[in-house]
């Protein structure tokens, strides 16, 4: 049944301590199915402490009505590219036009600057000065224009629309609502508790599947309700990770190097919904501290801090003076007096507008510059690539009510140890400059990383992790240690899954899975190919950041990566290549070409862009917000592909889960 749990003492392999008759190994396997565990349990867990050890195995049960169960499918998202507002090509064009035309970096653009923006690009564009664009001109322009350099594809904003979830999901239209269930934690009942499904680009990978990603709230619908001191439970399906230990032991070692962090264990989790699933085996998950007022409170001694789940390849940029404009990118997590909304903005005007004295003096006054440092530096050592470092979110700010400084708090580390696919190749990702380690222009990580009170323990950190904490004898050593507790519990969800955890934690990289891509245009480099388990990546970006220290290498920053190549057909200007123009030029001419002679001219250019703006500035404020760029682009600009408007069909993991039992 699905009532007992397996208890692993850390440092002494594992004990099978609540099984009703002894076993020999070999049947181990058997035995963990859902149906088959015995039905005792060990002391309940009275604090957070005594749930999230690496070694805990715990045992979740999770009973739904089947009425409850289907209601907790959400709706949208059926294709890539979704519509106005969804995640189309202004998801990734928007925050482009909003970098090369907001002259004043307010975070909006003004009709003078869009304008202003629409005659920059047609100069530029129209080399030989003939007073007209054909759609090559127009491609290439686009490609020089919006991406970054050497980057193929511009940085993506994953902001969603105001009062609604952040993320790729999120933009999709997908929202995931709370239904009732009655859950059990290792035999112990608690009756009535709220559920959904959780994730982004984890959610859409598993769509398909059974094993989603989980949250529980124990207190939605009974106020104050805890179980050892905890009110929300979180259990990640770690769907992009065949090892399943990538989120875990990142999070060890923000913790290892002093930074506030999750901690976590593995939860096997099984389900039952009449007439439909039995104690059904869900599968392992790791199961994360939440970021809350019982973290903050232990971690920083208080619970009133404000807490921020920020959204933004512009993190700290000045976007103005009323609240309103920052509400949706900093997403806070708690209720904000006023004075916690000024001094978030406050800062923002600081990093926008103080000069390179003045920034390097005060800096310290907001945020804690050696937690900043600690922080970054296990970041930049693990080559996570999918948050502050990239498209700017996996990550919580704490406000603390007294000191009134800004400390960040890892989240989301599921592509950390350079396992963000979208960014380079793995040879590249290996070696990522410690120097300038960010994609695109981060105005905020530009300057902080030239302030000397930052960059000294920057570099005595990352020196400190590279020496004692994330050695590669060490990071093998959790890697074994963990992999013994996890593996009967992979066993039972399949014998594919088993061989790629194997392989991985012997240091093998799992078979490819497949290439993806879109029809219309290609992918990056790398992208679709292995990814370097833990054990071997550790080897090599230890070397790297041990040379960059030494000054025996400068490492690549992000703008070397080249994603779409060289010039020619499969760079990022060519007809095969990724760059945005290889996919937006068509619609961009085709909505400018008023006589539709196949060329725009001047006029048809400025008034084209005069035009876009009154539509799209949809509020008649007079200032076009990024959100109101990304839904004027997909709905005007969008490409139709296979006359198929809002783009390709979704791929495998886009579609519901399952309607039976089986799912892996």
């Amino acid at each position: 049944m699905c009532d007992g749990r397996l208890w692993f003492r850390p440092g002494t392999g594992f004990n099978l301590i609540t099984l009703a008759r002894p076993v020999i190994l070999p049947a181990l396997v058997v035995l963990l199915s859902c149906a088959t565990l015995p039905a005792q349990s060990p002391a309940r867990p009275l604090k957070p402490a005594d749930v999230f050890l690496l070694t805990n195995v715990h045992t979740i049960h999770l009973r739904f009505t089947r009425e409850q169960w289907e209601a907790m499918e959400p709706e949208g998202g059926g294709g890539i590219f979704g519509g106005p507002g969804a995640f189309g090509a202004g998801m990734f064009i928007g925050p482009a036009f909003m970098r090369a035309g907001d002259q004043n970096d307010d975070g909006t653009l003004s009709a003078t600057e869009f304008q202003a923006l629409g005659e920059k690009w047609f100069a530029a564009w129209d080399k030989e000065k003939k007073g007209t664009l054909n759609g090559d001109q127009v491609r290439e322009g686009l490609n020089v224009s919006l991406a970054q350099p050497g980057m193929g594809m511009p940085a993506m904003s994953l902001q969603g629309p105001e009062g609604k979830r952040n993320g790729v999901a999120a933009m999709m239209g997908i929202d995931f609502p709370y239904v009732h269930a009655d859950l059990e934690f290792n035999g112990e009942l608690i009756k009535d508790v709220a559920v959904r499904y959780k994730g982004n680009g984890t959610f859409l990978e598993s769509r398909g599947s059974l094993k989603r990603s989980l949250k529980v709230d124990l207190g939605k619908f009974a106020k104050g309700r805890k179980f050892a001191g905890m009110a929300q439970l979180n259990f990640h399906n770690n769907v992009t990770d065949a090892s399943g230990m990538n989120e875990v032991l990142a999070y060890r070692l923000f913790r290892d190097a002093g930074v506030p962090a999750p901690r976590t264990a593995y939860a096997r989790v099984c389900v039952t919904v009449p007439d439909k699933f039995d104690r059904q085996y869900f599968g392992l998950y790791s199961m994360v501290e939440d970021v809350g007022a019982n973290f903050a409170e232990e971690r920083f001694g208080t619970r009133k801090g404000a807490i921020f789940k920020p959204v933004t390849p512009n993190l700290f940029g000045d976007l103005g003076d009323d609240w309103k404009n920052y509400n949706q990118t900093y997403d806070p997590k708690t209720d904000l007096p006023v004075a916690d909304k000024q001094r978030l903005i406050e800062f923002c005007h600081f990093v926008a507008r103080a000069n390179e004295t003045e920034f390097a003096a005060r800096l310290g006054d907001f945020v804690e510059l050696d937690a900043l440092a600690r922080y970054l530096a296990v970041l930049v050592w693990q080559v996570d690539l999918d948050g502050i470092l990239g498209p700017g979110q996996n990550m919580y700010l704490h406000l603390h009510p007294e000191t009134r400084k800004l400390q960040i708090i890892p989240w989301d580390m599921d592509h950390s140890f350079g396992q963000f696919a979208v960014r380079g190749t793995q040879e590249q990702r290996e070696q990522l400059s410690i120097e300038k380690p960010w994609q695109g222009e981060n105005r905020f990580l530009k300057r902080l990383f030239k302030v000397e009170a930052f960059r000294k323990p920057y570099r005595a950190h990352l020196a400190e992790i590279n020496r004692n904490l994330a050695t590669p004898e060490r990071l093998a050593a959790q890697v074994d240690e963990i992999a013994a507790v996890m593996r009967p519990a992979v066993a039972a969800e399949s014998k594919e899954k088993l061989e790629r955890f194997d392989r991985v934690v012997a240091g093998q990289a799992p078979a490819a899975p497949g290439a993806g891509g879109f029809p219309g245009f290609g992918m990056p480099p790398g992208f679709g190919t292995p990814l370097k388990p833990i054990k071997p990546f550790a080897r090599i970006r230890a070397q790297s950041v041990a040379d960059q220290l030494a000054g025996k290498s400068a490492g690549l920053t992000l703008d070397e990566f080249g994603f779409g190549g060289g010039p020619g057909p499969g760079g990022p200007g060519g007809p095969g290549g990724f760059g945005p123009g290889n996919f937006l030029a068509d619609a961009f001419v085709s909505a400018l070409d008023k006589d539709k002679d196949k060329a725009v001219t001047h006029a048809e250019f400025s008034q084209g862009f005069a035009a876009w703006f009154k539509k799209w500035n949809t509020d008649a404020s007079g200032r076009l917000t990024e959100v109101q760029l990304r839904v004027g682009i997909d709905r005007d600009l969008i490409p139709d592909f296979g006359g198929r408007p809002g783009g390709p069909p979704g791929g495998p993991g886009f579609g519901p889960p399952p309607a039976a039992p089986g799912g892996k």
